[in-house]
């Protein structure tokens, strides 16, 4: 039986995962030569490469990959298991890092997780804006929010926001200058803010509903964002059309800088859901973040 050095595969893991000796090497806090050794050491155990040395850094071969892809969750449950261990001895610290889209981040994680800031200082929080899917679990992050009909199945989820409705807008200069749509169809005519999907690199086709029947627009544009603020900055400088949260869009709504269209096309989109693997509910830190997100019951 191969005789493995399990130091080696933790090294190799980050190496793998940051596909450079370097960046793994101030991660680890040891020298570049120690992540060399313990991956020179490692692949002479199994008796094959696992990584392909470049000038730019390093890449897994077919067998790191499914090397990585194998143990990566099993080292990341392990990291959390020895966290929660302790802080069982400790008051709640750490990093929580989660993955959200920027309206959530605003609307839901930053308001009810800022509180927890000054209340537990040894609690650290670090928000990512993304888009795209991602697997939480390979990108290290305790948890991911995303509407409840994207959740993998895998996942524990928790709603933390009811429905909202998603609203066309534009400013009053713009509809000066363009006829009002009266059905989703008409949009294709007129300049519409874009939003470019980091998972599929696709642009994200507006969705409406009428009548019990749903409608997917794909609209186009001079301007194409990956994120929402920028939509909404268009529009209201009278760029053109953005479909974006309600919420968001009330306030410029109510003061004139914004015209809701299409209104009865509007659909309610299911609300958002904080989602993470089952061995995260375990650390305190976590358990408090779950707590002030709960969608309180009525």
């Amino acid at each position: 039986m191969t005789t493995i050095n399990y130091n080696g595969l933790s090294v190799f893991i980050v190496v793998a995962r940051e596909k450079s000796f370097t960046k793994a090497a101030a991660e680890l806090g040891i020298s570049q030569s120690a992540v060399s050794h313990s991956i020179n050491a490692l692949e002479e155990s199994l008796g094959m490469r696992l990584l392909t040395r470049t000038t730019r850094g390093a890449a897994p071969t077919e067998a790191g990959e499914r090397l990585l892809s194998n143990l990566a969750p099993y080292y990341s449950g392990i990291q959390a298991e020895l966290a929660a261990l302790t802080e069982l001895r400790e008051k709640p610290s750490g990093t929580i890092r989660i993955s959200a889209h920027d309206h959530a981040a605003t609307t839901i994680l930053w308001p009810k997780l800022a509180p927890l800031l000054r209340e537990y200082p040894d609690i650290n929080i670090e928000i990512n804006i993304e888009y795209g899917l991602i697997n939480i679990v390979t990108e290290r992050f305790d948890a991911g929010v995303r509407n409840g009909s994207q959740i993998a199945n895998d996942m524990i989820a928790m709603r933390i926001s009811p429905d909202y409705r998603m609203l066309v807008v534009g400013s009053p200069d713009y509809f000066s200058r363009h006829p009002t749509p009266q059905t989703p169809h008409e949009l294709i005519s007129h300049n519409c803010a874009n939003l470019r999907l980091a998972t599929h690199g696709g642009l994200y086709a507006w969705e409406f509903a009428y009548e019990g029947k749903s409608l997917n627009v794909q609209v186009s544009g001079q301007m194409i964002f990956n994120t929402s603020p920028q939509m909404l900055t268009a529009a209201v400088e009278g760029y053109g059309l953005a479909f974006a949260p309600e919420d968001i869009l009330q306030p410029y709504i109510e003061s004139g800088q914004l015209i809701a269209v299409l209104e009865e096309w509007s659909p309610y989109v299911p609300g958002y859901h904080l989602y993470y693997p089952s061995r995260r509910h375990a650390l305190p830190a976590f358990q408090l973040v779950l707590e002030a997100l709960r969608l309180p019951t009525s």
